[in-house]
C-alpha cells in the first residue's frame, strides 16, 4: 500500500493540503513533510517521487526555505509548483525576478511538449495563478513544456534529471485539467501504479493494530460523530473484545446522538460500550456562565474529569484511541517549525492521553475526511454514521448563545432537529457540509393567532466547503428555507422568528462561538 510514497515538501503554501488531497485521490499514497527533510531520511522513506509546494517566501530573500540541495541529483522524480519551480530552477543558476505586478486569477496555457507531464492535455486549457516572482531564465538547464502570455516559462523540465516545474497550480479546481498533470506525473513519471485503496488500508492497519496492542485493552472515546466512530469500528475489527468504547453524555448532545450511538455500537458491532450519563453535571458548571472561551474551558476540564473517572473502571486498559485525521495534525502544526504558520491547536491532539496516562493510538492519522468516510463504509457503519455533518466537541452549549440552560437546550434541539430532517427529506443533507440551528441572545415581537409575542430568534447555518478552512454559505431554495422556518415556528414553543445566516468564511466563522 505504501510501497508508492510520495513526499510533499511543505514550503508554507495554502495549497500544501490540496496537493496531498488530489494525490490521494490518484489511489496514491502521500505524506506532507517538512521542507528541510535530509537527504538521509528521505532516502529511507524510498519515495517514487517529490513535490515541492508554493510558499509565500521569495526564493531571492536571505533565509528563505530551502530543500536539501543533494536532492537536486538524488535521481528521485520532483515535481516543483510554483515556488517549488522556482527553488529548482534557481538552484541550477536559474534567474528568479520579481514581477512587476503580482499575477493572482485565471490564464490561458499554451502547451508546446505534449510528452511526459502533458501528455493527453489539451493544447490550449485555463490554468489558476498565484505568484510575485517568476522564472525569467532557466540558464540553458530546463526545457519549456508551456507558456502563458505574462509567463513564458510556465511549466519546464530539466534536460537530464527528472525535475519538472509548473508556475500555475494543478491542484487547485480553478485548473480544470490539473488532475491529468499529477496523474501523468505520478504514473509516467515516478512509475506510480495507484494501488492504495481502502481494503489495503484497512488489513494493513489491522495487523498494525493487533501487534501494537497485544493483550492489553484500548478505550476508544466516543462522540458520535464520524471520525471517533470510524476510529472505534477499526479497533473493533482489529481486536473485538479488547475494545471499551467511552461515550460521555454532556447533556449538549443533539436530538437522538445517544440513543444513535447505543443502536449503533451496543446492538449492531456488540461493542463493551459504557454511557456515561452526565448532563446535570455540565449544566450545573455552566450555569450562569456566558463568555464563549470559558464555557470551552469548563466543559473540556470536566469532561476529562468525567472520562478519567469512568476509564479507571476499565482494568488492563494501556491505550487510548483517538479519531485525529491528517488535517488535524497539519493544521496542530505538525511541522511547526517550518515556515507553514500553525493555524489552531485542535481539540484531538495532544492532551487527553496525557492527562490519563496512557499510550496514544491514532489509527487515522493518515486519512482525510472523504477517505475515513469510505473507510466507515467500508468496515460496514451504517450510513446515517458516515455523512453525519461535523459537530462541535462543546455541542449545543457554543450553538446556545449566552448563558446555557436546559430550557434553551430544549428550544434549540428541536429546532435544530426539524432543520436537519427537512434537508434529509428535499435531498439536500449530503449536498451541504455543515448545517445546523443556532439560539440567538435576543427576542423579537411577534403575533401568533390574536396575540402579541416576545419571543426567541432562531438561525439557521448551512455552509459548503472542502476544507473547513474556507467555507461560503449555501444557496438553499427559497421554498425548503420557508418549510422549515414555518415548522420551526409553529412546532418549537418559544420561538417566533427564524433568520438565515449568509456569511461565509473568512470573515465569520462556521460556528457563531
Amino acid at each position: 500500500m505504501k510501497d508508492e510514497l510520495i513526499l510533499i515538501l511543505d514550503f508554507g503554501s495554502q495549497f500544501a493540503q490540496l496537493i496531498a488531497r488530489r494525490v490521494r485521490e490518484q489511489n496514491v499514497f502521500c505524506q506532507l513533510v517538512r521542507h528541510d527533510l535530509p537527504l538521509e531520511r528521505v532516502l529511507e522513506l524510498r519515495p517514487r517521487g517529490i513535490i515541492l509546494s508554493g510558499g509565500p517566501a521569495s526564493v531571492n530573500e536571505p533565509g528563505a526555505p530551502r530543500c536539501d540541495p543533494r536532492l537536486w541529483e538524488s535521481g528521485i522524480p520532483i515535481l516543483g509548483i510554483c515556488y517549488g519551480m522556482q527553488l529548482a530552477v534557481a538552484a541550477f543558476g536559474g534567474q528568479v525576478v520579481a514581477g512587476k505586478s503580482r499575477e493572482y486569477g485565471r490564464a490561458t496555457l499554451t502547451v508546446l511538449d505534449r510528452n511526459t507531464l502533458f501528455q493527453g492535455y489539451p493544447l490550449e486549457s485555463t490554468v489558476w495563478m498565484s505568484h510575485g516572482d517568476s522564472v525569467s531564465d532557466s540558464a540553458g538547464e530546463f526545457e519549456i513544456l508551456a507558456s502563458t502570455e505574462q509567463c513564458p516559462l510556465a511549466a519546464v523540465k530539466h534536460r537530464r534529471w527528472p525535475i519538472f516545474g509548473l508556475q500555475f497550480h494543478p491542484e487547485v479546481s480553478h485548473t480544470p485539467h490539473g488532475g491529468q498533470i499529477l496523474a501523468n506525473f505520478l504514473r509516467d513519471v515516478c512509475g506510480c501504479s495507484g494501488r492504495w485503496k481502502m481494503q489495503a488500508f484497512v488489513e494493513q492497519t489491522v495487523a498494525r493494530l493487533r501487534e501494537q496492542i497485544g493483550d492489553s485493552r484500548v478505550i476508544c472515546g466516543l462522540s458520535g460523530g464520524v471520525d471517533s466512530s470510524v476510529c472505534a469500528a477499526l479497533l473493533l475489527k482489529a481486536v473485538g473484545p479488547q475494545v471499551a468504547c467511552i461515550y460521555v453524555d454532556t447533556g449538549l448532545m443533539r436530538e437522538g446522538e445517544t440513543e444513535l450511538v447505543r443502536h449503533t455500537f451496543r446492538d449492531w458491532f456488540r461493542a463493551d460500550l459504557h454511557v456515561v450519563e452526565a448532563g446535570q453535571r455540565f449544566l450545573a458548571a455552566l450555569k450562569g456562565v456566558e463568555d464563549p472561551q470559558e464555557k470551552r474551558r469548563i466543559i473540556g476540564n470536566l469532561f476529562i474529569e468525567v472520562f478519567r473517572q469512568e476509564a479507571r473502571q476499565i482494568p488492563n486498559a494501556r491505550f487510548l484511541a483517538q479519531g485525529t485525521l491528517y488535517p488535524d495534525v497539519i493544521e496542530s502544526g505538525g511541522s511547526a517549525d517550518g515556515p507553514a504558520a500553525t493555524i489552531k491547536l485542535h481539540h484531538n491532539v495532544g492532551g487527553l492521553p496525557q492527562e490519563l496516562g496512557f499510550e496514544l493510538i491514532e489509527p487515522l492519522r493518515d486519512l482525510f475526511k472523504d477517505e475515513v468516510r469510505k473507510l466507515g463504509l467500508e468496515l460496514g457503519l451504517p450510513e446515517e454514521v458516515v455523512w453525519r455533518h461535523p459537530f462541535p466537541g462543546p455541542g449545543l452549549a457554543v450553538r446556545c448563545l449566552g448563558e446555557v440552560t436546559e430550557e434553551k437546550l430544549a428550544i434549540l434541539r428541536k429546532a435544530d432537529a426539524i432543520f436537519l430532517e427537512e434537508l434529509h427529506k428535499s435531498g439536500w443533507y449530503r449536498r451541504t457540509s455543515q448545517a445546523f440551528a443556532v439560539l440567538l441572545p435576543v427576542r423579537s415581537v411577534g403575533v401568533m393567532g390574536d396575540g402579541r409575542t416576545y419571543e426567541n430568534v432562531i438561525c439557521l447555518r448551512c455552509v459548503q466547503t472542502d476544507d473547513f478552512m474556507t467555507a461560503d454559505w449555501s444557496r438553499l431554495p427559497e421554498d425548503l428555507l420557508a418549510r422549515v422556518a414555518t415548522n420551526i415556528i409553529n412546532k418549537v414553543k418559544g420561538i417566533n422568528r427564524v433568520v438565515y445566516d449568509i456569511s461565509s468564511k473568512p470573515p465569520a466563522t462556521i460556528e457563531w462561538e
